[in-house]
């Protein structure tokens, strides 16, 4: 059965293109595997339905006929789980290799992406639990709980930045419903199934330039009209679509709270910081094989990265 291909990066790099292009390639016998690709969404904010301009979703034009599989599958009420996630994944990605498909996962979720991947299982939650500390982090913010995990779980406190109180609620309900520190959890860098990561590398001048006009273009197609749809939908009341970038500085736009264009500001602000983020988290695994993200030959190298990869992996399974 074919491989699975991942295409990973900051946001703005150019994945999505990349991830089409070699699906089509890969229909071409002698180019790599010989076997249609087909993209697997890793973007956890284009997980959720009407979510599509502030998510960079390729239309349907761009994705060139190429099949996308988990996009649009959760309501913008929905708090985001990458344990759910992961079993949508796990079932796309064995349904694909059965049929003799390539897939490529997409996407700049660090932990989505490992949890297509790797060998990664996530504790059950305690919706007890879970709400207590969600109650703590209303009444008093994340600093109190930041401090309280930085005694418990160092590493992890070092890893999760202060202002994340979602992810800071998830560590302690972790570390209080197994005993062990969060970190603990984290995937080691074992595949699941046989994989090979492309990472597309990009100078951060050539990136904040990106970001800047990604998000110029965003609001020029129509992002605010998109968030005011979404917040007659209930997209306040989601605990993880309404922090999405773009969209939780437009929703202090439509409260009021800030000016359009400081809303437009801060979203570029907060995108550059986010894919600094990105960088950072895929940068520790060893095994993503990085290329320039506007070499003129980007795509025959990836096809040889995925080529070279799949011939290892032939070479080793034929070995007595």
């Amino acid at each position: 059965m074919p491989p699975v291909v991942a295409v990973v990066g900051p946001t703005a790099s150019g994945k999505s293109e990349l991830g089409v292009s070699l699906a089509l390639a890969l229909r071409t016998p002698g180019n790599g595997l010989g076997c249609p690709g087909e993209v697997v969404n890793a973007d956890s904010m284009q997980l959720y339905r009407g979510a599509s301009l502030g998510t960079a979703k390729l239309t349907e034009v761009e994705q060139r006929g190429v099949p996308h599989h988990l996009l649009d599958v959760w309501h913008v009420t929905e708090t985001a789980n990458v344990a759910a996630y992961q079993r949508l994944a796990r079932q796309v990605l064995d349904e694909l290799r059965r049929k003799g498909r390539t897939p490529i996962v997409v996407g700049g979720s660090g932990l989505y992406v490992r949890a297509c991947l790797d060998q990664l299982d996530f504790p059950t939650t305690d919706p007890a639990i879970r709400q207590r500390l969600e109650a703590e982090l209303a009444a008093s913010g994340p600093a109190p709980l930041h401090a309280r995990l930085a005694q418990f779980d160092p590493a992890a406190a070092t890893a999760i930045l202060p202002a994340n109180g979602r992810r800071i609620v998830r560590a302690l309900e972790v570390i209080e419903i197994t005993g062990q520190p969060f970190t603990a959890r984290l995937p080691s860098h074992q595949y699941v199934y046989p994989a090979v990561q492309i990472g597309l590398q990009i100078p951060r001048a050539d990136l904040d330039e990106r970001i800047t006009r990604r998000v110029d273009r965003m609001w020029a197609v129509g992002l605010v009209d998109e968030v005011r749809k979404l917040e007659a939908a209930g997209l306040r009341r989601g605990l993880t679509a309404s922090r999405a970038l773009g969209y939780a500085q437009l929703l202090r736009f439509l409260a009021g709270e800030w000016t359009e264009e400081q809303a437009r500001a801060e979203t570029i602000r907060a995108t550059k910081r986010f894919a600094r983020r990105q960088e950072s988290w895929f940068r520790r695994d060893p095994r993503v094989h990085w290329l320039a993200y506007d070499r003129p030959d980007l795509l025959q190298e990836a096809l040889a990265v995925v080529s070279e990869h799949h011939a290892t992996l032939g070479a080793v399974s034929a070995q007595p």
